[in-house]
């Protein structure tokens, strides 16, 4: 006998959203996604009268006030699954505009740890992103303009920034040099679990998207720099330069107003 569903599907990013009792007009004009909770506690100390949304899980969300201006953040997500379900609701939300703050391995032997990589595409080597899209040529974009921006406040912050291509992939035990080098050949400069995913439910939902990465451990030289200094320092810098973001972008609007 079969058994038929009588919604076309179980949950949506709507019903997640309706679920944690969130409404548009609840979140900023732009929402920051800084993944770890540590990272999270970091960016709230920048946020004047920040105001829990919901907490829900493992993951909380707070909307406060930087320089005038709305900003949310979620501790979501880390991984690819985590990170569709997190995404998914700031999308269904209708969020303006998503910044992911992150970490990464390098791909490159020109970079090092404690560098930051401001993101300007993602290789879908996750398992998330071909229920979304089983085109298998499809590729994961950060919005241009935004990423311009990112790159400047990146590059005035003083550190080490490259730009490029992300490989993101589930099995962080398999990074071996078979699937290391293929990602090397079509472009990738670093590994993550979670820009495709991310940068991928932006584009489906034609909201405008980047991500900054630091660099935490080096795939080429097998140095791990997780308990690094340099790395900690990057991950700190990395929040005050996406803060720094949210002044250009609104001084660009004002300035287009006037």
């Amino acid at each position: 006998m079969t058994t038929q569903m009588k919604k076309d599907i179980h949950l949506t990013g709507k019903d997640l959203m309706q679920m944690v009792q969130l409404r548009p007009e609840d979140i900023g004009k732009y929402a920051i996604v800084p993944g770890p909770k540590e990272r999270l506690d970091g960016f709230l100390k920048n946020i004047e009268n920040p105001i829990k949304n919901f907490s829900f899980m493992e993951y909380t969300m707070y909307t406060g006030d930087y320089a005038g201006t709305k900003i949310t953040s979620i501790n979501g997500g880390r991984f690819s699954a985590d990170t569709a379900i997190t995404t998914e609701i700031l999308c269904s939300a209708e969020a303006q505009t998503m910044i992911r703050i992150g970490s990464c391995g390098a791909l490159s032997e020109d970079i090092k740890i404690g560098d930051l990589i401001v993101v300007d595409s993602a290789l879908r080597g996750d398992g998330v992103t071909p229920y979304y899209v089983d085109d298998p040529s499809f590729q994961p974009d950060s919005d241009k303009a935004l990423t311009d921006a990112l790159f400047e406040s990146a590059n005035a912050s003083g550190y080490k920034v490259h730009r490029g291509c992300t490989w993101s992939t589930d099995a962080i035990l398999r990074e071996t040099r078979e699937h290391v080098g293929k990602a090397i050949n079509q472009g990738a400069i670093a590994v993550d679990m979670v820009t495709s995913v991310f940068l991928t439910l932006c584009q489906l939902h034609k909201i405008p998207a980047t991500a900054i990465l630091a660099v935490s451990d080096h795939i080429i030289s097998g140095e791990m720099g997780f308990m690094d200094t340099n790395y900690y320092m990057a991950e700190h810098a990395m929040i005050g330069i996406t803060l720094d973001l949210v002044k250009r972008l609104e001084g660009q609007t004002s300035a287009s107003k006037q």
